[in-house]
């Protein structure tokens, strides 16, 4: 398998990694110029971006990438003076093991979209699914009739105005989903929570009313205020944070 097709199917299965280019080498150095590598979240490097020195700079560089979700070029130069164009920006880091050479490498994180699945076929539905699509975010339609599958979920949104709603805030509780919205009045929504006998911990993931009080009205309007929300928990809250750091 390639470097390229073993990324493709990282990300099938939302796999969070790093890319590594080597996109300059000073001799000696046991690496060239587009050199490559993919390293995932628990340090393991599939491909060659340097000896074991080297491997240790990358993997510590490429983890923090991955991290914060930002690009960065690593230099990696040894021990004492070395002519070596400057890059600003860049990471540098000293490996008094090198052999004289000296490198740069390119560490790109990929790390899967946000998830978000939507159950119901009304048009705050309907309108929630084409919205995602703008975002960049993966939208997957939950059926009531099929079990979900609800792995490395960020939020789940339950907007069929009826139906199993309560078996599905249990099953995206219960698969350890950060955010689950249901879309009901306050006191239809308080009337299912209050069914389902929910800890305190559990009834703070739920939300209900659903979405960011804008005075929305129309269901365009109302999957605007309902991923505006979901926007709000994941840069200020941290809600899809787990995925990058524990590589789900």
């Amino acid at each position: 398998m390639t470097l390229g097709e073993r990324a493709a199917q990282l990300r099938r299965a939302r796999t969070p990694f790093v890319h590594a280019t080597v996109v300059r080498a000073q001799q000696p150095t046991s690496v060239h110029p587009g050199d490559e590598a993919i390293l995932l979240a628990d340090g393991t490097i599939e491909g060659f971006v340097g000896g074991h020195c080297a491997q240790n700079s990358v993997r510590k560089a490429a983890l923090g990438a991955l991290q914060v979700g930002k690009s960065v070029l690593l230099r990696v130069l040894p021990d004492g003076d070395v002519h070596f164009p400057e890059a600003p920006g860049a990471c540098v880091v000293v490996n008094p093991c090198l052999s004289g050479g000296a490198l740069e490498i390119f560490l790109a994180p990929e790390v899967p979209a946000p998830l978000v699945q939507i159950a119901g076929g009304t048009p705050i539905a309907d309108a929630m699914v084409e919205l995602c699509g703008i975002l960049g975010y993966e939208v997957r339609r939950l059926d009531s009739d099929t079990p979900a599958d609800l792995a490395d979920t960020t939020a789940v949104v339950i907007a069929s105005l009826g139906g199993v709603e309560a078996e599905m805030i249990r099953a995206a509780l219960e698969a350890g989903v950060g955010y689950v919205g249901l879309v009901a009045s306050r006191v239809r929504g308080a009337a299912i929570l209050d069914g389902l006998g929910l800890s305190e911990a559990e009834r703070a993931r739920v939300h209900t009313p659903v979405g960011l009080p804008i005075g929305a009205q129309t269901p365009a309007e109302i999957a605007v205020s309902i991923m505006a929300e979901v926007i709000e928990r994941i840069r200020l809250g941290g809600l899809d944070q787990h995925c990058a750091a524990h590589g789900h």
